[in-house]
């Protein structure tokens, strides 16, 4: 992972999603119009938190999100999604 030039500001966090599955379990492939945004990723950057609320998270963490959480970026050819720690679910 490459240097991240971007620092998100209060309780925001900098997710990179992880690829959305390509084969079902029993082997099936899956096509591209039919692939679900996927709702697992990696924290890339953490912001400092509020006056009220530390953060929890931290860089590296794998975590669960909300489907239609955060705001999608594209970056030097990379998918980040920027959203509020309070939209992530868990930390797997």
């Amino acid at each position: 992972m490459s240097k991240l030039n971007i620092k998100p500001l209060a309780d925001r966090v900098v997710i990179i999603p992880l690829e959305a599955e390509t084969k079902t379990a029993s082997g099936i492939i899956i096509p591209d119009t039919a692939k679900e945004k996927p709702q697992k990723g990696t924290v890339a950057a953490v912001g400092p938190g509020t006056k009220d609320e530390s953060m929890t998270l931290k860089v590296g963490d794998t975590v669960l999100y909300g489907k239609y959480a955060g705001t999608d970026l594209k970056l030097d050819g990379t998918d980040y999604l920027i959203m509020r720690e309070s939209d992530v679910i868990a930390i797997v």
